[in-house]
Order: structure tokens, then C-alpha cells, then sequence
């Protein structure tokens, strides 16, 4: 019967004081959890690579079944942890020790921007939008590409970033939402123009723009390339 509000709320397949064991069961579930992320130690907590996330999802598919179905036993669940964890401790030390099978579960970092500009075959190769490259780089209070040498993307996913010296910087692609997005095909004045694709920099005369940027032969526009200097 639908809205059943019995079935919904309670049960009518096990009675209400199920309720106490379903206490008990989330608290050894509970207990378990903690364990693992005490053995997996500050690894497991901060950003997650592949294996800590296959980890978490194996964990939490176990330990939430153990919470509420009353036909888990608690000793299957432990198993399943014992093995789990075990496993992943035992990829640690392989990870650590071989860097074929490190890079094999957790990939390998990602060299996406080169003295101010997009490495398109290795941005691509990322699976990484622009809103999100340009979302992290404004957490560093960065205006444009032409402050940043060198970008790793790593492989838990968050970015390294390397500035150039103040006295090297030099114009570059903007990376405000609000300026990004309204590329340019007509240039109103001659200038310093970046490539809204790749980023490179060219100048170029007043009037139409090239069809296609020199370098990566993308037809997505301009913008005028922003000189502002870092402010650490």
C-alpha cells in the first residue's frame, strides 16, 4: 500500500524493537569505520586519491548493510573490513615501494601550464574543464596565466602552482568569469591579446582577429592580455 506510514517509519517485516538492535548494529558499524580511518592514519582524511576513495565506498557500502539489514551477520562485516583494509595496506607499501604500480592505482601528476600558457594535449588528457583550472587558480589569487610558470595537476586532483619572480611576470590570459567568457573576435585596438584556448600571447594589429590562434590552432577568440602583477 503506498504512504504505508507504518512501513514507512517502522517495519512490517520486523518489529519496533528491532530499533535497539539497528542501535546496536550502527555503532559497531560505526566503530569499524573509525578503525579503518585509524589504520589508513591522515592519509585516508585529506584529499582522496583513487584508492582512498575506492576505499571509503567499499567501506561505507559494508558498513552501512550492517547498520539496518537484519540479515547482515556482524562477523561478515568484519571480514569484509579485515580484508579491505589489509589489502589496502598492503598497496601502500607496493605504491611506496614501486613507482609502476603507484603510478597504476593513483595516476601521476599532470604538467597542465608552461611559462603562462595551456598544454592542450595535457589539459585535455585531465578531463579538466577550464571552470574548474581557473576556479582553483582564483583560490591563489591569481588574475591571469601570465603569473603562473608552471601548474602540476596531482593525483589526488588538487593543483601546484609556481610563480614566476615579480620582475618576470608578463601579460596573460585573464581567468575572471566575468572577462573569460566574452572573447573577442574584432580587436578594437592594436595590443597584447592572449588566445582564450591556449593562452598563448601575441600582438596583434586593430581589426578582425586571426580565424585561428598560431599556436593551437583554435578558432575561440582573444582577449586582451592582463598585465596586472601578483599580489602575494
Amino acid at each position: 500500500m503506498p504512504f504505508d506510514w507504518q512501513r514507512l517509519f517502522i517495519s512490517d517485516q520486523a518489529p519496533t524493537s528491532f530499533l535497539w538492535e539497528v542501535l546496536v548494529r550502527s555503532l559497531f558499524a560505526f566503530g569499524l569505520t573509525m578503525g579503518a580511518l585509524r589504520i589508513s592514519g591522515k592519509r585516508g582524511v585529506r584529499q582522496l586519491s583513487l584508492l582512498e576513495f575506492g576505499l571509503i565506498l567499499v567501506l561505507g557500502s559494508a558498513a552501512g548493510d550492517a547498520a539496518f539489514y537484519p540479515d547482515v551477520p556482524l562477523l561478515h562485516v568484519v571480514v569484509v573490513f579485515a580484508v579491505v583494509m589489509a589489502l589496502y595496506v598492503l598497496l601502500n607499501y607496493l605504491i611506496d615501494r614501486y613507482s609502476r604500480i603507484e603510478r597504476l592505482f593513483e595516476g601521476k601528476p599532470e604538467l597542465i601550464i608552461v611559462e603562462g600558457e595551456i598544454d592542450l594535449a595535457a589539459f585535455r588528457s585531465a578531463s579538466l574543464t577550464a571552470q574548474e583550472l581557473f576556479g582553483q587558480l582564483r583560490q591563489y589569487q591569481i588574475e591571469h596565466l601570465g603569473q603562473v610558470r608552471r601548474l602540476y595537476l596531482e593525483a589526488t586532483g588538487e593543483v601546484s602552482v609556481y610563480f614566476f619572480e615579480p620582475q618576470h611576470e608578463r601579460p596573460g590570459l585573464p581567468i575572471w568569469p566575468e572577462v573569460y567568457h566574452r572573447p573577442l573576435f574584432h580587436l578594437p585596438e592594436a595590443g597584447a591579446y592572449a588566445c582564450h584556448t591556449c593562452a598563448a600571447v601575441r600582438d596583434l594589429p586593430a581589426g578582425p582577429a586571426p580565424a585561428h590562434c598560431p599556436r593551437c590552432q583554435q578558432p575561440d577568440g582573444w582577449l586582451p592580455a592582463c598585465p596586472t602583477p601578483r599580489q602575494a
